[in-house]
C-alpha cells in the first residue's frame, strides 16, 4: 500500500517527482529503481575501449538509444553479434548491461546463459527448454526491463533458443508486465567468413577497414544466417523466418594494431602503461591471417591476457 501511494504521489506531485523517487527506491527493490540507462557513458565506452568495431560501435549505440527512447515499444529488441572469436562481442553485451543499471552486470535483472555452464547435456533438451521459458518468462514478470545475454550460440544444443519465439515477436503477452520492454543479445560466430572475407577484400584494395560501411554486410550476414544449418538449429525457423532479430552486428576480424591497443589497454589496468616492449612482444608473438598479406590476428584480443602473462 505504501509503495501504491509513493508511486501515485510521484504523479500528482510533478515538480517534487525526485525526491519521492528517491524515497520510493530507498525502500523498494523494485527494478525501475535498478534500471538508469546511462546512454552517454556507453557510448563513450563503446567508442573508447572496444577496438577496429566502428560498424558495432554505431549500430549498438543508435539501437539501444532508439529503443529506450520509446516508452512503449511494440516488440523487445533483439541484437545477434556476429564475428570470429575474439573481436569483442561478450565485451560489447557486458558493456550493455554496465550502463542500463545501478548495479551493472550484476543486477538481478541481467542474465547470461553459456551453454556450457547452463544446457551441458544435449540429451536433455526437452528440460532446458521447459526450464528456459519459466525462467524467462519469471523474470519478465518481475522486470519488464530485463536484459537477456546468450554466448556461444554455436555450440546451444539444437532446438533449445527457439523456444524464446513467442517473447521475441509482437504479439505475446506475459501477465503482469510489458515483456516488450526486453533486451535479448545473441552472440556466436556464424557469418564470421563472410565478414572476414570482405574485410580482406576491403584491405586488399588499398582501402582502410573504417571504411567498410554496414550496407556491404548486412545482407550477407543476414543470408549467412538465413541459410546456415547450424542457425536452423540454433535459431529455428519461426525466429529467422519471421525475421524477430531487430538487427545482425557484424565485428570485423582486428589487425595488429588493434591488438597491441588491447594489450596497452591491459597493462594499464595492471599499472604497467609504459611497457612498450610487451606491446611490441605480444603484437609480433601473434598469429595473423592471411599467409600472404598477414592482416588479421587469428584469434583476437582473446589470447593477449595470457601473452602478456607470458612477456611481463
Amino acid at each position: 500500500m505504501f509503495a501504491f501511494l509513493s508511486v501515485l504521489l510521484l504523479y500528482l506531485f510533478h515538480p517534487v517527482f525526485g525526491v519521492f523517487q528517491k524515497l520510493y527506491c530507498s525502500i523498494s527493490e523494485s527494478c525501475e529503481c535498478d534500471f538508469k540507462p546511462n546512454i552517454r557513458d556507453l557510448e563513450w565506452d563503446l567508442y573508447k575501449n572496444v577496438y577496429g568495431q566502428h560498424l558495432a560501435q554505431d549500430i549498438v549505440s543508435e539501437e539501444v538509444a532508439k529503443f529506450l527512447k520509446n516508452k512503449n515499444p511494440d516488440r523487445p529488441l533483439v541484437l545477434s553479434f556476429h564475428g570470429s572469436s575474439g573481436t569483442g562481442k561478450t565485451m560489447v553485451s557486458s558493456m550493455m548491461g554496465n550502463h542500463l543499471y545501478g548495479s551493472a552486470m550484476s543486477s538481478p535483472y541481467v542474465h547470461q546463459f553459456v551453454p556450457t555452464l547452463h544446457f551441458p547435456l544435449p540429451d536433455r533438451v526437452k528440460q532446458y527448454r521447459e526450464e528456459l521459458k519459466r525462467w524467462v518468462q519469471g523474470n519478465l514478470t518481475e522486470c519488464a526491463r530485463s536484459v537477456f545475454l546468450f554466448d556461444d550460440m554455436e555450440k546451444m544444443p539444437p532446438g533449445l533458443i527457439d523456444v524464446l519465439e513467442p517473447f521475441l515477436g509482437p504479439s505475446h503477452v506475459v501477465f503482469r508486465t510489458n515483456y516488450r520492454k526486453a533486451i535479448y543479445v545473441f552472440i556466436g560466430t556464424t557469418g564470421e567468413e563472410v565478414i572476414n572475407r570482405a574485410t580482406l577484400e576491403i584491405r586488399q584494395t588499398g582501402q582502410e577497414r573504417e571504411d567498410i560501411k554496414l550496407d556491404d554486410l548486412q545482407e550477407a550476414i543476414a543470408q549467412a544466417v538465413y541459410n546456415s544449418s547450424l542457425s536452423r538449429r540454433l535459431l529455428h525457423s519461426s525466429v529467422i523466418q519471421q525475421k524477430l532479430i531487430t538487427r545482425f552486428v557484424p565485428f570485423l576480424p582486428l589487425s595488429r594494431r588493434h591488438v597491441e591497443r588491447c594489450v596497452r589497454s591491459q597493462l594499464c589496468q595492471r599499472g604497467s602503461c609504459g611497457r612498450t616492449d610487451v606491446v611490441r612482444a605480444v603484437g609480433e608473438d601473434m598469429l595473423y591471417t592471411p599467409a600472404q598479406g598477414q592482416y588479421f590476428s587469428r584469434t583476437g584480443c582473446k589470447a593477449v591476457p595470457a601473452k602478456i602473462n607470458l612477456f611481463l
